[in-house]
């Protein structure tokens, strides 16, 4: 499992005097805040943020450093990143995305349909992408559990019942 977990990713710039708009993935979307420093992927950039105010789709925030529009504009589509250890545990039917993506995934008859490659969420609830052996389509599946009845991260694998009309 990776020590770093992606926490939200800044949108682009938000207004003319330096802040961003920030994308929350946190059950609560406020609490990136609460996080303190967040890193980039490869750790090599560290931001500290501050929440303004809500808009569309996630907040407007200052990070300390940025002060122009163009500053704020050059962090488009940073991912933001942290330390699994300063977040909540969770309960054992909940996970974070980046203990998901690598596992294998096996139907209920213990046939391998492949490995995990993201999770989506788009509003209605999260979707895992399962990459099949070869060059075959992507699988896209609700992460329910009636599709996921079994995750095993120990054992880096999980369950699918596929639905009747999948192949």
């Amino acid at each position: 499992m990776s020590d770093l977990i992606c926490i939200g990713a800044i949108a682009g710039a938000f207004g003319v005097g330096g802040e961003v708009r920030l994308k929350s993935f946190c059950a609560e979307p406020s609490d990136i805040a609460t996080y303190g420093p967040l890193t980039s992927e490869d750790g090599s950039r560290i931001f500290q943020i501050a929440l303004t105010r809500p808009v569309a789709g996630g907040f407007g925030a200052r990070i300390q450093g940025i002060a122009t529009r163009e500053e704020a504009e050059a962090l488009r589509g940073t991912s933001l990143y942290v330390t699994r250890d300063r977040l909540p545990g969770l309960p054992d039917d909940e996970f974070y995305h980046a203990d998901l993506i690598g596992l294998s995934a096996f139907d209920t008859g213990g046939v391998l349909l492949g490995k995990v490659t993201a999770v989506h969420n788009h509003g209605a609830g999260d979707i895992v992408e399962i990459s099949p052996p070869g060059h075959k389509s992507a699988l896209l599946l609700p992460f329910t559990k009636a599709i996921v009845p079994n995750v095993d991260l120990s054992a880096g694998r999980l369950i699918v019942d596929l639905p009747e009309d999948v192949e």
